[in-house]
């Protein structure tokens, strides 16, 4: 390969000086406008310091979270295409033969369950999505675990279609696809990967549009369109980067509400997000299970699990009690797809929930008394909390099941723009790498160390606590960024000394 003899500018401000077109092209170099008495430089602070800090902030964040990113996307990639696979992989188990005109009682469908897998307790009975979907009796299995044995059964001839071993509802390959997205089959210590991938997303999203949008690029970068569209007359790193920020312009804001949904049930940072919601009372309001005149009142909290619950009783409950409490449940105007649990004990009553998790969505829930067949109590979605409602919604939302396929097709869409965008990044690193034959690397420069030494005081003395905040409410990103500058730190420390 010829080697080139003038090397590609390594960043962004060093193109724009090249180009004449910089913002500041002194400003706060060391040795440059700024000396001491002594004739050693002394660097002056610049409000154009903090885009070169930013620069090198999404530098790194681009080289090391970058992988993290790639993998979360190609998998959530996969996961988006669950609701397809599960129809063609238990296509048997999940739709019926024909399409009847009587639905069964909910006794016989579970009698039939019940003949046919004996083993273990009726922890819930689910109805339902549509006509031509099958009944769902889920059975706790000791044996299983935190999995349940759920019982695939025609509701319009009472024929049992199947058996699969569930979690909380979910087939065994969206549950190996879920667990895929989410640890890699690696337990919670996986789950680090996929909370370091949602921490660091924001950041290099926010980050990448401050340099986009803020950047002196002539007419043409002050028009929308030069910041919506690449520019195809550029050549070499400034097409590839020109991809590289348009796409991610268009990507940005479903890749923030990819990042703060995926913060709701990660393992630090969730945890952080359940105290805010304590502490702003936004938690789901708990259904009183008690029946009147019990000793001690009970709340069923299922509502707060990500992916709903189901009860059990240790032996069976009486399958006619089903239907019962279901006709009560319709009485009330629970409509849709519910999920009927028997209660725990005898001064409990049973809960009938809707699960349609669908726009509009429908969380209603409904206490009932089977012996005179009355509703003990009630929690309505429309009474829940605006932020409650908002996780509740973003996380359908990140699952792509609130629109439905519509949005599948648009996770699928930003799965694959964000890997073009890791992809293009990458490329630019290469791009920028010295080609002189005498400095040949495999790859480009990071930019300029020590700009926030050169930041004025004002946002160092509002930046340093914020970011520090920051830290404490996202645990993990506050503490690979702490990490990043350790490295960063003794690497400076290491080639100064070596030049020295």
């Amino acid at each position: 390969m010829s080697h080139r003899t003038e090397e590609i500018p390594q960043n962004e401000e060093e193109q724009d000086e090249q180009e004449g077109k910089a913002q500041d092209p002194a400003a706060g170099r060391p040795g440059g406008p700024a000396e001491a008495s002594s004739g050693r430089p002394r660097p002056a602070r610049s409000w154009a310091e903090v885009r070169h800090l930013l620069v090198r902030l999404h530098f790194y964040a681009g080289v090391l979270v970058a992988p993290f990113l790639l993998v979360a996307a190609l998998t959530g990639l996969a996961y988006t295409l669950t609701p397809q696979l599960d129809r063609l992989v238990y296509g048997d188990q999940l739709r019926v033969d024909r399409v009847g005109e009587e639905v069964r009682p909910l006794a016989e469908q579970i009698a039939a369950a019940r003949a046919a897998y004996p083993e273990g307790t009726l922890a819930s009975v689910i109805t339902p999505p549509g006509p031509e979907d099958t009944t769902r009796v889920v059975l706790a299995v000791p044996e299983l675990g935190e999995n349940q044995r759920t019982v695939f059964v025609d509701p319009y001839t009472a024929e049992v279609r199947g058996e699969l071993t569930t979690w909380f509802g979910s087939t065994p390959l969206t549950t190996w696809l879920d667990d895929l997205h989410r640890n890699l089959h690696l337990g919670e210590t996986g789950r680090l990967y996929s909370e370091v991938a949602a921490s660091w997303l924001w950041v290099a999203v926010a980050g990448g549009l401050v340099l986009w949008l803020g950047r002196a690029r002539g007419l043409r970068a002050k028009s929308a369109r030069g910041v919506l569209l690449p520019d195809r007359t550029a050549k070499g790193v400034r097409r590839t980067r020109s991809w590289h920020a348009a796409t991610g312009v268009w990507l940005a804001l479903g890749l923030l509400f990819l990042s703060a949904t995926g913060l709701t049930w990660s393992n630090y940072g969730g945890e952080r997000f359940g105290r805010l919601l304590d502490a702003a009372n936004g938690n789901a309001p708990a259904l009183d299970t008690a029946l009147p005149g019990a000793d001690a009142p009970a709340e069923d909290h299922s509502e707060h699990a990500g992916h709903g619950g189901s009860g059990g009783a240790s032996a069976d409950a009486d399958p006619a009690d089903f239907d019962a409490a279901l006709a009560a449940a319709r009485g009330a105007g629970l409509g849709g797809i519910v999920e009927v649990t028997p209660p725990a004990d005898a001064a409990s009553a049973w809960v009938v929930a809707q699960t349609d998790n669908t726009w509009p969505v429908h969380y209603d829930r409904v206490a009932v008394d089977t012996s005179n067949g009355e509703i003990t109590s009630r929690t309505r979605w429309a009474d829940h909390p605006a932020l409650n409602k908002l996780s509740k919604l973003g996380v359908q939302g990140h699952m792509g099941v609130l629109f439905g396929v519509v949005n599948q097709i648009l996770l699928a869409l930003i799965a694959l723009g964000l890997t073009a965008v890791i992809v293009w990044g990458y490329r630019m690193w290469w791009q920028r790498r010295p080609t002189r034959g005498d400095r040949p690397a495999p790859v480009g420069k990071a930019p300029e160390r020590g700009a926030w030494r050169r930041i004025p005081l004002p946002a160092l003395v509002l930046g340093i606590p914020a970011v520090a905040a920051l830290g404490w409410a996202l645990p993990v990103l506050g503490v690979t960024l702490a990490g990043f500058l350790v490295v960063d730190a003794v690497v400076g420390a290491v080639r100064r000394r070596r030049t020295a």
